[in-house]
């Protein structure tokens, strides 16, 4: 699959000059992992439901709660969506170790950094997880800020989350792009103000038809995303 561009409401900036990096299924290769943890967590609540990559893909979204509730057909209440949550963290910290970057990841880290860009990553991994498991891949050094989850809050939509990392960032929305693999992400960077490109490789989270129908340039994978990138005025040296 080719990068491809969207319709204008998903324009790239004509200069980049900062990089947002999702991290679970775009950085980090781990929808596998995703999809393991989230079997073992149904498994452990005695759910008898097959979780396989084509049905988690059919039925994705946030917040993961009506994830839940759509893989299941059925409502779950609190006390259940607790635990359920719990059982995914609990399974997802024991094998994420396994995990490698996602292909090209490494280098094209490096090549941001060797244009002069600045890079920060969003996620909506719980933060005393995601900190480790970057430093675990030995490239925390790209990033001038990682901001994960913090408090009990799982589940939810990136928007906030993504309006108060741009807030500490303090760079120019209109040479930021933000790189992710959900719809999500997509919703989350409209809703701040900044660009967004897409993965798809064919199996992440979501089905192709669903991220191309989310209204954004989409890439292959990350080194077709940095191709999608315009060389721009490195930002100030602070």
């Amino acid at each position: 699959m080719d990068a491809e561009t969207s319709d204008a409401n998903g324009a790239l900036p004509e200069a980049t000059s900062h990089v947002i990096w999702d991290w679970n299924g775009t950085l980090l290769d781990d929808v596998g992992a995703v999809v393991e943890a989230t079997t073992v967590a149904f498994r452990q609540a005695g759910i008898d439901v097959a979780v396989t990559g084509e049905t988690y893909r059919r039925s994705f979204t946030r917040p993961i709660r009506l994830f839940y509730e759509r893989l299941l057909g059925r409502p779950i209440g609190h006390d259940e969506w607790v635990a359920l949550d719990r059982a995914f963290h609990d399974e997802y910290r024991q094998i994420e170790d396994r995990c490698d970057l996602a292909a090209g990841a490494r280098e094209v880290l490096s090549e941001i950094r060797d244009r002069g860009w600045t890079q920060s990553v969003c996620s909506m991994l719980p933060e005393d997880d995601l900190l480790p498991a970057v430093e675990r891949q030995g490239i925390a050094g790209h990033f001038v800020r990682i901001d994960g989850l913090r408090g009990a809050e799982r589940g939810g939509a990136k928007l906030a989350n993504l309006v108060a990392h741009l807030g500490h960032l303090g760079v120019e929305p209109s040479g930021t792009v933000m790189v992710g693999d959900t719809v999500d992400d997509a919703v989350a960077a409209r809703g701040a103000g900044i660009a967004c490109i897409l993965l798809d490789s064919g199996a992440g989270l979501h089905d192709s038809e669903t991220i191309r129908g989310a209204g954004v340039p989409v890439a292959a994978g990350v080194p077709e995303a940095l191709a999608m990138l315009r060389p721009g005025v490195p930002p100030p040296r602070r």
